[in-house]
């Protein structure tokens, strides 16, 4: 997807076209990966495809619907945020799947469109800790996230098998 391929008339759909743009592209990065190799841990840090792949739908959920609507789901973050609680969204083991993950990113993205549709840009987020922030911060702020992890799943899969580009 271009810039050219999403309305930029205004900036709702400029900054959920652009997001949308690196969701994408973290996705097609784990197409047509076995699990095996999207488990692959090939440069010198501890990123896997698949672990880029759980961690971004983790913090799709968690920025959409516990930060910015304030929903709650017991057993989760931020209840469940204790030392080391952050490494483990990137963990992954022989359970795990491709499909799984890629499937429940899309199911979360889906959820936060919905969620940005519905709520004017400068609503304060209903977390209370990030109230001070608004949809507009956590769309930005999205943005440059999946953007960095769509960056790093197109050098992890370039090591895997020599594929490159994000789009």
């Amino acid at each position: 997807m271009t810039a050219d391929q999403f309305d930029i008339t205004n900036e709702r759909d400029t900054l959920c076209g652009f997001l949308d743009k690196q969701r994408a592209g973290l996705l097609r990065k784990a197409e047509g990966v076995s699990d095996a190799d999207a488990r692959l841990t090939p440069t010198v840090s501890s990123l896997s495809l698949m672990g880029l792949l759980k961690h971004s739908a983790l913090w799709e959920r968690r920025w959409f619907q516990v930060v910015v609507a304030g929903r709650v789901f017991p057993g989760e973050w931020p209840e469940t945020a204790e030392e080391g609680w952050f490494e483990e969204d990137f963990r992954v083991d022989e359970r795990d799947t491709v499909k799984h993950w890629a499937a429940y990113y899309e199911e979360q993205a889906a959820i936060s469109r919905e969620i940005a549709a519905g709520l004017p840009l400068d609503t304060p987020c209903a977390y209370a800790e990030q109230s001070h922030w608004n949809l507009r911060w956590v769309l930005h702020h999205m943005i440059e996230e999946t953007a960095r992890h769509a960056g790093h799943a197109d050098i992890i899969r370039e090591t895997i098998d020599g594929r490159t580009g994000i789009y």
